[in-house]
This record gives structure tokens, C-alpha cells and sequence, in this order.
């Protein structure tokens, strides 16, 4: 963590940075060299799957092979350093709005507009006045998050209020299940939609229906591949009126 007087960065420890940037492409690179062995050992097999790309690697002259092996092993490697990258959440903390930045992709809340931060697991979580999520990075969505005793204790510096006991509205969610009722028109579409997308990891359409839901007034948690959910207080009190 670094910061000024006014500023506060809070971002994955350089160390860790670069033990995933070193160890990820000799990880693959081994991984690749064994993928060679079992391949060469699965040749002297009288039935294997796959026969024709084992055969491909057992007949390849060395140390082509080996070399071979090695270089793609390490390209994989590369490609999870890269992806881990990405998934790297920054989170700027500054006396008049927090941002928070991954890969490409930042987000700006005005500190008149938080009414509390606060982290559920491996979620960071900034609320409004109503209850409704202004800026969410959370694991399911690709998030990986700096120390979250860091981000409390940088939050607490600029005066943000941190809720260290989690999300103050864990009491109130209800279990998805489809064709739950009391749910605004497109509500269960969208909701079977991001069942389907958390059962596939697509990480980018779970974050993206996650907001497609927040337009409905409606506010989702995962539990595994689970959903849960609740309306903000103003969306609450709307529906109170439309029945009436």
C-alpha cells in the first residue's frame, strides 16, 4: 500500500506479482516436459486414446521434443500471468471518491454518495444510501483483490465507513429458484441467465447480468453456483406502492 496525504493506493503486493510472473512459465514449462514423458510412456501402451498425437510426440526427434515441450509448457504458463493480471483489482481511496480499476476498466464513486464499504469473502463491496451495490469486484467476476486488511485500514484513514462485521443486509436476501415470484417482469430470465453463465464461469456475463439486475432494482450474492437476492430499499418501497 502507497498513498500521500490525500491518496491512498491499494494494490496485490509486488512479491506476489512476481512470484506469479516467474513461477506460472516454469510451472507450465515442467508441466509440459511431463506431458512428453506420460506421452512417451503412454506409446508402449496396446490401447491408448488419442493415439495419433501420442504417436506424433513419442516418434519426434530430441531434443526437438523436449525443447518443444518446454516452449509451449511456458507459453501456457505465460497466458495465466497475463490473465492473472487482468484480474487484478486497484483500488484508489481519495478523501472525495474511491476508485476501483481491473484490467482495462475503472469505476468512480463520489464519497457523498457512499454510505458504506465493506468485504464478504474475497468481495469488495461499496453501497448507497438505499442499499444498492455502487461498485462491486468480486471473485466470481475475475476479481482478485488486494489484502482486505489493507483496504480497511485505508478506507478508515479517509474517513470512509468500513463495516467490519460484512454486509449489513445478509439477513435480508431470499434464495433464487426459478420462476421465484415477487420478482420485476425479466427478473427470472435474467436470473436463469447468470444461473447458466455461473455454471459455465463466464466470468464477464455473471458481472454483466449482475448490472443488467441492479437496473431492476434488485441486488444478487453468490454462494457457490447459488444466487441470492434483494431489493433496494427504494425498489422495495416502489412495489409497496404499485400494489396498493
Amino acid at each position: 500500500m502507497s498513498g500521500t496525504e490525500v491518496t491512498t493506493v491499494v494494490r496485490q503486493k509486488t512479491s506476489n506479482r512476481v512470484l506469479v510472473a516467474a513461477g506460472f512459465p516454469v510451472l507450465g514449462a515442467v508441466a509440459g516436459w511431463l506431458l512428453k514423458l506420460l506421452a512417451n510412456w503412454a506409446a508402449s501402451w496396446p490401447w491408448i486414446p488419442w493415439e495419433g498425437p501420442v504417436r506424433l510426440i513419442d516418434n519426434a526427434p530430441e531434443p526437438a521434443a523436449t525443447i518443444v515441450s518446454l516452449l509451449v509448457g511456458a507459453l501456457a504458463g505465460g497466458v495465466l500471468v497475463l490473465l492473472a493480471e487482468h484480474g487484478y483489482v486497484t483500488v484508489t481511496i481519495e478523501d472525495d471518491q474511491v476508485t476501483t480499476a481491473r484490467g482495462d476498466a475503472s469505476r468512480s464513486v463520489p464519497r457523498h454518495a457512499v454510505h458504506a464499504v465493506f468485504a464478504d469473502g474475497r468481495r469488495l463491496v461499496v453501497l448507497g444510501a438505499r442499499g444498492e451495490e455502487l461498485a462491486v469486484e468480486s471473485k466470481n467476476e475475475g476479481a482478485d483483490l488486494p489484502s482486505i486488511t489493507e483496504l480497511a485500514e485505508a478506507f478508515r484513514a479517509h474517513g470512509y465507513p468500513w463495516l467490519p462485521e460484512g454486509d449489513p443486509y445478509r439477513d435480508t436476501y431470499r434464495r433464487w429458484v426459478e420462476d421465484t415470484p415477487d420478482l420485476p417482469p425479466g427478473g427470472n430470465a435474467l436470473f436463469k441467465a447468470r444461473a447458466e453463465a455461473l455454471r459455465k464461469n463466464d466470468e464477464k456475463d455473471i458481472a454483466d447480468l449482475r448490472k443488467e439486475l441492479a437496473r431492476l432494482g434488485l441486488v444478487v450474492r453468490d454462494e457457490g453456483k447459488r444466487q441470492w437476492w434483494r431489493r433496494v430499499e427504494q425498489a422495495e418501497a416502489d412495489s409497496r406502492a404499485d400494489s396498493n
